[in-house]
């Protein structure tokens, strides 16, 4: 039976960003932002050249905030494009996942010098700013392509499960791998979810935030498409080892505002989950140019 739960939208503020004009020159994607010991916010973010611009596909900027909407980048990026092929072409989609002695695990995705073909890779190091890179985290297979978006989550066992967005006769999956450490192996299993052929998310789908607070019952925030791409985001629910859906959304969570031209870029997608006090934060980029923050009641 279907579990009770529910989301809704309380409030939604724009991020901002100061720094250095490489960074701030640069459109923002994919905000990984988590709290520190020191009650500061941390987040990681992909900077992207903006239309017209040649380059890179992204660069992964580290910035803190004092208050979880105002950041401020550091005067390098902590991953930047080579010098091996893998992500010579950019850097994209950074999660990291924090060891317990400090140390961290990011995973993120490598483009190649074609622009066209990316890899789930990883990058370890004692802290944020010391990284070493050390190639492919989740290897693409002739069925699962450009594997991207890592999603990790130990669960209540111990096990270690990634989520991850995948490419599949012209459309993006979730795909679901497990491992007994933090840094893999992974081992590939069954996808956890799937298209709704009635819905908003009736062809594409990609992996979003992990909210854990109830470790019997993970939700995650994801985002869903329909073939000309609108993208949207959602919830889905999952049991404690994520081996089967108990709740889903049926409407989106979050919609882009309405653009008077159709053809304009059509896109919400989210990234990264806070809990402050009893408030749950989403993190989510629009339009894969600017960052915003919702606080999401839950309700059951």
């Amino acid at each position: 039976m279907a579990a009770k739960l529910d989301f809704n939208v309380e409030q939604i503020d724009p991020i901002t960003m100061t720094g250095n004009e490489v960074v701030c020159q640069r459109d923002m994607m994919s905000p990984y932002v988590w709290r520190l010991d020191n009650g500061l916010y941390a987040m990681l973010v992909r900077a992207v050249p903006r239309p017209g611009e040649s380059g890179d596909t992204g660069t992964i900027w580290y910035a803190t905030s004092t208050d979880g909407l105002r950041f401020t980048a550091t005067d390098a990026p902590v991953l930047s494009p080579g010098p091996g092929p893998d992500d010579i072409g950019g850097c994209e989609d950074p999660t990291p996942v924090f060891r317990p002695d400090g140390s961290v695990v990011i995973y993120y995705t490598g483009v190649d010098e074609t622009r066209s073909h990316g890899e789930m890779l990883y990058a370890v190091g004692p802290s944020i700013d010391r990284l070493e890179k050390m190639g492919v985290a989740m290897p693409n297979t002739p069925s699962q392509g450009n594997i991207k978006e890592a999603t990790v989550d130990r669960t209540k066992n111990g096990g270690w499960r990634m989520f991850f967005e995948y490419a599949h006769h012209e459309a993006s999956r979730v795909g679901l791998a497990v491992s007994d450490d933090i840094a893999g192996p992974w081992t590939d299993e069954h996808d956890p979810f799937a298209p709704r052929s009635d819905s908003w998310d009736n062809w594409h789908l990609s992996t979003g935030p992990l909210l854990t607070i109830d470790k019997d019952m993970p939700v995650m925030f994801y985002n869903g498409a329909t073939h000309d791409a609108r993208w949207r985001i959602g919830w889905v629910a999952f049991d404690a080892e994520y081996t089967q859906v108990v709740a889903r959304g049926v409407e989106p969570l979050i919609t882009p505002p309405p653009e008077a031209d159709r053809t304009a870029t059509d896109i919400a997608f989210a990234a990264s989950v806070v809990v402050v006090d009893d408030q749950i934060w989403l993190y989510y980029s629009l339009w894969d140019t600017h960052l915003y923050r919702a606080i999401i009641r839950r309700s059951t």
